[in-house]
């Protein structure tokens, strides 16, 4: 008969090794495409997706964040030139 403090204790094991592959690192290039395309399935024009450390402060948008939560996305809205007459 098995042990069942030692069946415990492998499951237990096996769902921590997993687990780092459940919080996947994903690249900001790979993130920042997901955005330009929902904010240009939007409509939106005229903006920049910057990619900044975490603890950057800022008072734009964050957007998203990538690299594992060590840097994030910020969105900022650029202005338009207006068209002079002549």
């Amino acid at each position: 008969m098995r042990n069942p403090i030692f069946t415990k204790s492998l499951v237990s094991g096996l769902l921590l090794c997993s687990a780092s592959s459940w919080a996947a690192v994903t690249p900001c290039e790979a993130i920042m495409d997901k955005i330009n395309a929902k904010l240009e399935g939007k409509g939106v024009s005229d903006y920049a997706l910057k990619v900044v450390p975490k603890d950057t402060e800022t008072k734009l948008r964050v957007v998203g964040v990538c690299e594992g939560g060590s840097k994030k996305i910020i969105y900022q809205k650029q202005k338009t030139k207006k068209k002079t007459e002549e």
